[in-house]
């Protein structure tokens, strides 16, 4: 059976420093190239029958360095947006806001839960009767993959908090007992 392949771009200044990134274009750090060019034999073999991305560099250079091509560029793949909350760390805001949780609160002046929901909502929707044809990949990032992993299994966005994401690993969602599960998660 198809599945869907999710991989987070690699590392960027901000990711390293684990500063909440979304509208703002960066670069992959030497390291960041490293661990693309180090997907390409993750993913040997697989077939695509469609890869999508996100239109941010970062995600858009990891499939290139990975040895992939992208179809297409998808806007609701695009990173949470963090609103005023660009930029900075979670320490840095709960020196503000103290219980502060994305998953719960989202980010003033950016998205709340239910909205990144909503667009992962709209993503799975056009992809699921792609999967007739073949495995798709998805190339994004941490927040936004974590909420379509949970939304794939049925739950809430808020869900995406239980799952853990680092930069360039390879998640794995299909079905068992036609029931939507996660085969696999942040492997490398």
């Amino acid at each position: 059976m198809s599945e869907i392949i999710l991989i987070r771009h690699g590392e960027t200044t901000w990711s390293a420093a684990r500063r909440h990134t979304s509208y703002t274009d960066l670069e992959l750090t030497p390291d960041g190239e490293r661990q693309a060019r180090a997907l390409a034999a993750v993913l040997a073999g697989q077939r695509f029958a469609t890869v999508l991305a996100s239109p941010r560099l970062r995600a858009l250079r990891t499939a290139q360095l990975a040895g992939l091509t992208v179809d297409h560029t998808d806007d609701d793949l695009a990173e949470w947006n963090y609103g005023r909350y660009e930029g900075r760390t979670t320490d840095d805001i709960h020196a503000d806001q103290p219980a502060w949780n994305i998953w719960t609160d989202g980010c003033p002046g950016g998205e709340s839960p239910d909205q990144v929901g909503a667009r992962v909502d709209r993503l799975l929707a056009r992809l699921t009767p792609l999967l007739e044809r073949g495995s798709v990949g998805l190339v994004g990032h941490a927040h936004t993959l974590r909420v379509v992993g949970a939304r794939w299994i049925g739950l809430p966005a808020a869900g995406g908090g239980k799952l853990r994401l680092d930069t360039a690993t390879v998640s794995v969602l299909g079905h068992e007992h036609g029931r939507p599960v996660i085969l696999r998660w942040n492997g490398g």
